[in-house]
């Protein structure tokens, strides 16, 4: 893997052939995401030019709001080193992450602590965005907190929008019910 040359990726005019088709794949996951009641988000943990680690949300399904891809890709990475006799320390070191949407402030930590060098994502997240939308978990100057990464973004943006609207767009059983006054009936109302 040629991790010396990401240093030098700004901008999405600068994203490969190859980080394309990586990043195309993680589609497939956000596709399979949407299909099964999820957010629609996918990714990709590569590794020496391998997929070592994939994940789609499974919040819905699992009922667990951890459950996001990357965690999911996380979990699968660990068990891919635990196989294959790789220190998990080292093979995250040298893994790029493909995603279609920016990871959350949850998702940027995790990936801080496990000091991955590059995310790649399609969309901001502008609500929950760890890598700049809301928190720069990535690139902050945060003490004791692993290390800094890199965020090469827009390659499929419009593409991940698109998706997550059409997600939005459809009723999400899973959501829990409005908290904000107004939008409930009272019991009088309907009792009365």
């Amino acid at each position: 893997m040629v991790m010396e040359n990401i240093e030098h990726v700004e901008n999405v005019t600068e994203i490969t052939e190859e980080m394309k088709g990586w990043i195309d794949k993680a589609f497939h996951k956000a596709q399979n995401a949407y299909d099964n009641g999820e957010v629609p988000v996918g990714c990709l943990m590569v590794y020496d030019k391998q997929i070592v680690g994939q994940g789609r949300n499974e919040v819905n399904e699992t009922k667990n709001a951890t459950r996001h891809a990357e965690m999911v890709a996380i979990d699968q990475v660990e068990e891919w080193c635990q196989k294959n006799g790789k220190e998990s320390s080292k093979v995250f070191e040298d893994t790029i992450l493909y995603v279609t949407v920016e990871p959350c402030i949850m998702c940027a930590g995790a990936l801080r602590l496990l000091n991955i060098p590059l995310v790649v994502y399609g969309c901001k997240n502008e609500r929950f965005g760890g890598c700049g939308s809301v928190l720069n978990i990535a690139g902050d100057d945060i003490p004791n907190y692993g290390s800094p990464f890199k965020c090469l973004a827009g390659y499929q943006a419009e593409n991940a929008v698109e998706m997550l609207k059409t997600f939005y767009k459809q009723e999400n059983p899973n959501a829990p019910r409005s908290k904000v006054r107004g939008h409930e009936s009272s019991p009088c109302e309907i009792n009365g």
